[in-house]
């Protein structure tokens, strides 16, 4: 599997595919089809058949996909058969949110840092095995947790320093919630949420269909 020539549009969507199985899954449901995902999860069954086909052979003709079978070989192919390890740099209402979000575990992602400069959150206790701790750690524990993707909810003007220390700590992949653009080297893993573009996208839509 040759991951350069798979639209990241398609890797998106097996993730939803995969939500939409866990939820036929807890309804006991044994086989799907191709066109039943589609009207699930809003696409067309051609798109699914074409996303899955990148991957391989998946579903038996007239029968249709096995749901459970083809729910782990999705996983398997995001990698969520396996447990990443996440720190959190910036523990504000984002962050901390963030930090106890009980879906992250349920998808094979544990938090296992949460860092801040200020004072007055060092020392908060989040959950039973989270505890704010001061970014001076940060190295030792991206070490000790075996780190493997940051989160960084940081303000814009500290962002850029926060992301080369965890670059230089050796996290391969970074979520940046911060509303600046961060340069990382070619090697690690980028990607930005930006909750204002989401609403921008909604608002443009609103307005084209409202214009229509």
């Amino acid at each position: 599997m040759k991951v350069f020539k798979i639209p990241e549009a398609t890797v998106m969507r097996l993730s939803v595919y995969s939500r939409h199985l866990t939820q036929l899954i807890g309804e006991g449901v044994v086989n799907v089809s191709s066109g039943e995902i589609a009207k699930g999860v809003g696409v067309s069954s051609a798109q699914v058949r074409k996303d899955l086909a990148y991957f391989g052979e998946f579903g038996t003709r007239g029968v249709g996909y096995n749901v459970q079978e083809l729910y782990s070989h999705i996983m398997r192919i995001l990698g969520l058969n396996n447990c990443w390890n996440v720190m959190i740099v910036g523990a504000g209402k984002l962050g901390s949110a963030l930090a106890i979000y009980k879906g992250f575990a349920d998808r094979g992602f544990k938090v296992r840092a949460l860092l801040d400069t200020d004072p007055d959150k060092i020392g908060t206790k989040l959950a039973e095995d989270l505890v704010v701790e001061p970014i001076t750690v940060l190295e030792e524990r991206v070490k000790d947790e075996n780190i493997s993707i940051g989160i960084v909810t940081v303000p814009g003007d500290t962002a850029q320093e926060v992301t080369d220390k965890l670059v230089e700590a050796g996290v391969g992949a970074l979520l940046n919630f911060s509303p600046r653009v961060l340069r990382v080297p070619e090697s690690v893993i980028l990607r930005n949420v930006d909750l204002s573009v989401n609403l921008e996208l909604l608002s443009f839509y609103l307005s084209y269909g409202t214009a229509r």
